[in-house]
């Protein structure tokens, strides 16, 4: 061998440790341009035998009669959104709807999660919060805006006279996504079902979305949250055969990393106290 040939393997050996391939598959080399041996073809009666036992083993084995559980206790559907409405709009408490996304498999954000965060508060005040997915906190405890952001958020509402307990808070998505990423179309689709009747149940006179992403979600604006907030929109029920008053406003994660932005939700808030006056329920 060459200097020039071994050094160009050695290079190449180098280039295969550092890449992690640094064992080998045989004690022995094998050549794997040698042309395979011959080997006789099995009889007839082989195949015969072979038959018989794939037969036997996908027999289908006979199951007892059980009654399907009832829509609200499926434990497990298809991705489809249409699966997904169906179930919900099965749901006529909030007690039922919860029992059905808690048992809902359909989303592939729920097999990273350690809880389904359903909602939290009071939703007899008629004040419905919309965020847009649970964090780390939200995540571990089971319950929306309870980390340094529900913190504030709860700051926030005392300053305009609202008890956080008093009002009903919730999300668009109701799994984390792992490391807080954005949620792909499909898993976003298998939740909004859930969160259209979700607002139906809960029958609010008012609702705050909080952040970008539940603005678009439900009100279906894909516009910057610093244009689309500090003005009312509406959100179109035909379930509850009635309009209802939405402020989007920015979500108090975003307010953590931005302090400055503050004072435009306070702008925002101020118009919320105004408009709960106007609707009876300050």
């Amino acid at each position: 061998m060459s200097d020039k040939t071994r050094d160009q393997s050695l290079a190449v050996l180098r280039w295969l440790v550092e890449a992690g391939a640094d064992e080998a598959v045989s004690e022995a080399p094998i050549n794997r341009f040698a042309q395979p041996s011959s080997s006789p073809l099995p009889s007839a009666s082989a195949f015969a035998q072979r038959a018989t036992a794939d037969k036997s083993r996908t027999a289908p084995v006979a199951k007892p009669d059980v009654k399907a559980p009832s829509t609200a206790q499926t434990v497990s559907l298809s991705t489809a959104p249409g699966a997904a409405r169906a179930l919900a709009q099965s749901c006529t408490t909030l007690a039922e709807l919860k029992t059905a996304l808690t048992n809902f498999d359909g989303c592939e954000l729920k097999r990273h999660a350690t809880n389904t965060v359903f909602a939290d508060g009071d939703p007899s005040g008629r004040i419905m919060l919309i965020g847009e997915a649970p964090g780390r906190d939200e995540d571990i405890q089971g319950l929306p805006f309870v980390g340094r952001a529900g913190k504030l958020l709860d700051r926030m509402l005392a300053e305009i006279g609202l008890d956080r307990r008093k009002v009903y808070v919730t999300n668009v998505l109701n799994w984390r996504p792992p490391q807080n990423r954005e949620p792909s179309p499909e898993e976003a689709a298998a939740c909004l079902p859930f969160l259209h009747r979700h607002v139906e149940l809960a029958d609010p006179k008012l609702m705050i979305l909080l952040g970008a992403v539940s603005v678009r979600h439900v009100l279906g604006l894909n516009e910057g949250i610093t244009r689309l907030r500090g003005k009312w929109h509406f959100y179109q029920s035909i379930t509850l055969n009635r309009s209802i008053p939405v402020m989007p406003t920015l979500h108090p994660a975003f307010l953590l990393r931005q302090p400055a932005a503050k004072r435009l939700a306070w702008r925002d808030l101020l118009a919320v106290a105004e408009k709960l006056s106007e609707l009876g329920l300050a």
